[in-house]
C-alpha cells in the first residue's frame, strides 16, 4: 500500500486523498455493499506504523497526502466488521427509503432496511470524539491535513439527509440543525489539528440508497447546509457528483462545486467522470474514453474560477502516472475494470 500511494505521487499527483479510513469507533467499519475483508483504520500501533510508511513514501516523492476519515453509519451491515457485536450507528434508526435507484443488491437492501434504535446522545458524543482521536493519530504519523467523508450515505451524510435524520433534538430538524453533527465533527478535528492544516469535507446530493436524492434544491438551501459547516473550520468542499460537467440548479451553469464555493466563500473541488465517458455506476467495465475526453469543458470551468481543485478517482486507480501524462499530452491508457484487480 505504501508503494501504491508513492507511485501516484511520483506520477505528479500533488494531493493524494486516501481511500476511506475507519475512525476509532467500534461501528465505523463493516460490510457496506463493498464486501471487503480488511478495510483500513486510523488507530492501533500496527495500523499507525503502516500509515507512517505510507506518508513517508509520499513525502519522499514530493507529494502531499490526507486520510479520508470514514464512519459508515447506516451503510454498515449489522454483525460485520472488526467489532461485529457493536450496533450500527443510525441517527433515527432509519436506513433510508427502499425502491429507489441504487447499485446495491436487493438482498443487502432488505437486510439493512429494517429500522433499528436511534443513536443516543452518548453514542453521538462518542462518535464525534472518535473523529478527534483519529485526526490526532493521523497528524502524529505525518499526514498533511484531514479529509472527512461526509457523502454517499455515510454517517455525516445520514445526519444531513432528512430521510435518515428525523430527530427533533439538537441534531435534527431543519437543514441548519441537521448540519449540527458535521459542525461538531469539524470543530473537534480543527481543535485537535490546529489552524494551519487544511480540512476537506466531501459531501454529495446523491446517496447509495437513492441516486436521485437531494439535500438542497436551491442555492439558498445549500447555503443553509454548508454555511455552518464552513464556519466550523472547513477549508475545502469536495462536491461529489457523478458527472462534473452538469449544472446543479436551474438558471445557472455552475456545478455543485461551483455553488459550494459561491455560497461559502471557501475553496471547492470538482470530481465526477473527469476524462471518462461513463459514470462509475453506469458501467464500471466500459468506462474508457478517448484521450482528453471532456478536458476542454473541465479547463473552461476551472479557468473561470468555478472551482479550485480537480479530483480524479478511477483514472488514478487505473494508472499511477495519469496526471503526468495529462500534463505532457501523452496518450492515456483506456480505462478497464481488469486493471483494478491488481494494485498498480
Amino acid at each position: 500500500m505504501a508503494a501504491y500511494y508513492r507511485r501516484r505521487a511520483e506520477g505528479e499527483t500533488g494531493l493524494l486523498i486516501t481511500e476511506g479510513v475507519g475512525v476509532d469507533h467500534p461501528a465505523a467499519l463493516g460490510d457496506a455493499g463493498l464486501k471487503e475483508a480488511d478495510l483500513p483504520h486510523m488507530y492501533g500501533e500496527a495500523a499507525l506504523a503502516g500509515w507512517r510508511a505510507v506518508v513517508e513514501g509520499v513525502h519522499a516523492a514530493h507529494g502531499v497526502i490526507f486520510p479520508q476519515l470514514w464512519h459508515q453509519g447506516v451503510m454498515r451491515m449489522a454483525g460485520t466488521g472488526p467489532h461485529p457485536d457493536a450496533p450500527s450507528c443510525r441517527p433515527s434508526g432509519l436506513w433510508g427509503p427502499t425502491g429507489r435507484t441504487t447499485s446495491l443488491a436487493a438482498d443487502d437492501v432488505a437486510a439493512c432496511a429494517l429500522p433499528t434504535t436511534p443513536m443516543t446522545q452518548t453514542e453521538i458524543a462518542d462518535v464525534i470524539a472518535a473523529y478527534g482521536r483519529s485526526a490526532r493519530n493521523a497528524i502524529e504519523v505525518g499526514f498533511d491535513g484531514i479529509a472527512i467523508h461526509g457523502a454517499h450515505g455515510y454517517l455525516p451524510d445520514n445526519f444531513l439527509w432528512e430521510e435518515t435524520n428525523q430527530r427533533t433534538d439538537r441534531w435534527g430538524g431543519d437543514r441548519r440543525r441537521r448540519s449540527e453533527f458535521a459542525v461538531e465533527v469539524v470543530k473537534t478535528i480543527r481543535a485537535v489539528i490546529g489552524p494551519e492544516r487544511p480540512v476537506i469535507l466531501r459531501f454529495s446530493q446523491w446517496k447509495q440508497q437513492d441516486f436521485r436524492a437531494r439535500l438542497a434544491n436551491t442555492p439558498q438551501q445549500l447555503e443553509e447546509i454548508l454555511g455552518p459547516i464552513s464556519d466550523a473550520g472547513v477549508d475545502v468542499f469536495d462536491a461529489s457528483v457523478r458527472y462534473f460537467n452538469r449544472a446543479e440548479f436551474e438558471g445557472s451553469p455552475l456545478n455543485l462545486a461551483g455553488w459550494a464555493k459561491k455560497v461559502t466563500g471557501k475553496l471547492s473541488m470538482a470530481v465526477g467522470g473527469i476524462g471518462l465517458n461513463k459514470g462509475v455506476y453506469d458501467s464500471k467495465r466500459d468506462g474508457s474514453a478517448p484521450a482528453a475526453y471532456n478536458f476542454e469543458a473541465l479547463v473552461e470551468r476551472f479557468t473561470r474560477g468555478e472551482f479550485d481543485l480537480v479530483e480524479v478517482g478511477r483514472s488514478l486507480l487505473h494508472d499511477p502516472h495519469w496526471t503526468r501524462k495529462v500534463r505532457l499530452g501523452e496518450q492515456l491508457s483506456p480505462f478497464n475494470e481488469d486493471s483494478l484487480k491488481v494494485l498498480r
